[in-house]
């Protein structure tokens, strides 16, 4: 009897998530219908490692129910949409259909979109403390602020240590590669005294004595990873300006409280009706 009601459990919990939160399940329902047949024509086609990548989005799309039915956490409705269009957006559109190299700026839209979500949970972890009264732990907006740009910002570094660690040791090509026709540098310098060198006009680069045809020279990784950060600079920066005012006027500001989780609030157990008073025989 205990182990049928163990499993009924979780169906209640995902009708009562969908019932809550339609939008949201609308939304997961396209996208998840998407992947699996996109899973399905990579295993016909013999792509494993593309049919790998759906079945890692498949488990992604579930992450957000997973935190909320077991932590306690509770996830505004265009926060959950956000995360599952992200989800889609990078694996899905960014690396199986190659948006990545093939629509401008595509990488740049979703590390700012990164760096505005993180910021947006670093401000949810200090700010629950701060409403916490079984803490004593409160901070002005100016640092609730402060600390969740910093936050997104260490996010941001630690995955650009992930790409440059998958680049150098898996040769993934992660951070991607940018042509440039000049270059500075003091391993030009013949005279070795550490006089930055300026070589401008490249328009062509040979290695091995074949030339590689890119109309300039190859710089490895470095401007697409001081872009990344530049943008996610950009979104933390946006949401630790909005997040510090929904602090300071609190209670207002519908855009923080669109992207900002917060603690589900438990339940008032069912107040028991005192028993009858005996009969008198």
């Amino acid at each position: 009897m205990k182990k049928r009601q163990k499993v009924r459990k979780p169906a209640r919990d995902l009708r009562a998530a969908i019932r809550r939160q339609p939008k949201v399940f609308a939304v997961y329902l396209v996208l998840r219908l998407i992947v699996l047949a996109t899973l399905v024509s990579s295993i016909l086609r013999g792509e494993y490692e593309n049919a790998f990548i759906c079945l890692l989005v498949l488990a992604l799309f579930v992450l957000p129910f997973f935190i909320q039915q077991n932590f306690g956490i509770e996830l505004p409705d265009t926060l959950q949409i956000i995360i599952l269009l992200f989800i889609f957006a990078s694996e899905i559109l960014g690396e199986l259909a190659c948006f990545f190299i093939t629509v401008p700026n595509w990488d740049s839209i979703l590390h700012t979109t990164t760096g505005f979500l993180c910021a947006a949970t670093g401000f949810a972890l200090i700010d629950i403390l701060n409403r916490n009264s079984k803490i004593k732990f409160e901070l002005s907006p100016i640092y609730v602020a402060l600390v969740a740009f910093c936050f997104s910002m260490t996010v941001g570094v630690l995955w650009e240590f992930f790409e440059f660690g998958m680049d150098r040791l898996f040769m993934m090509d992660m951070q991607k590669d940018t042509v440039v026709n000049s270059i500075t540098s003091v391993m030009l310098d013949p005279t070795n005294k550490n006089i930055p060198v300026t070589i401008s006009g490249i328009t062509a680069v040979t290695v091995n004595g074949q030339e590689l045809g890119l109309g300039g020279y190859l710089d490895i990784g470095l401007y697409d990873t001081m872009e990344d950060l530049f943008v996610n600079f950009i979104g933390a920066l946006v949401f630790s300006f909005i997040g510090y005012f929904y602090i300071k006027r609190r209670g207002e500001g519908k855009i923080a409280k669109a992207f900002i989780p917060t603690i589900t609030e438990p339940k008032p157990a069912p107040e028991e009706s005192p028993a009858p008073p005996p009969q008198e025989t």
